[in-house]
């Protein structure tokens, strides 16, 4: 299993969560991005810069990754695309996206966009916080604990 992270958007503190899980589990974690990105220095971490452009970088964690593999974004079409190829997706405030509920997400929003582009103005998300961060770590070594269950920390 790999760690893919859609790390364009991904927010600094959840990328560090995302180091140190790494090197405690030994599982490979590769932060994608449209710039260059610093990384620890680890066997177990590496970033990859794609061109800049719609979607490429979504693009490249898709053709990349395999079942089984967990992709950290915020992104609802990436994530749907994601559990399509049997892969799971953990978004930064550490809610899982789930073939039960893609659908409604990606409904919900394409109807936000229409009502963008009609001119409505609508909030965006509401502010990372702290509990956003223990919410992901949470999710994060609940996760990582099935699936490597004797590599508990």
């Amino acid at each position: 299993m790999n760690i893919w992270v859609d790390a364009d958007a991904c927010p600094v503190v959840i990328k560090e969560i995302l180091y140190r899980a790494a090197n405690r589990t030994k599982i490979m974690t590769t932060l994608v991005a449209n710039k260059s990105l610093r990384v620890p220095v680890s066997p177990y971490i590496k970033s990859l810069e794609v061109p800049k452009g719609f979607d490429v970088a979504d693009n490249r964690i898709v053709q990349e990754l395999v079942a089984g593999d967990l992709v950290i974004t915020a992104d609802i079409p990436l994530a749907a695309q994601v559990i399509a190829k049997q892969a799971h997706a953990l978004n930064p405030r550490g809610e899982f996206y789930s073939t039960a509920n893609i659908a409604e997400r990606l409904a919900m929003r394409n109807f936000m966009e229409e009502l963008r582009a009609s001119g409505v103005e609508t909030s965006g998300p509401a502010v990372f916080n702290h509990s956003d961060r223990q919410q992901f770590a949470a999710e994060l070594d609940r996760f990582l604990a099935q699936v490597r269950p004797n590599k508990h920390a």
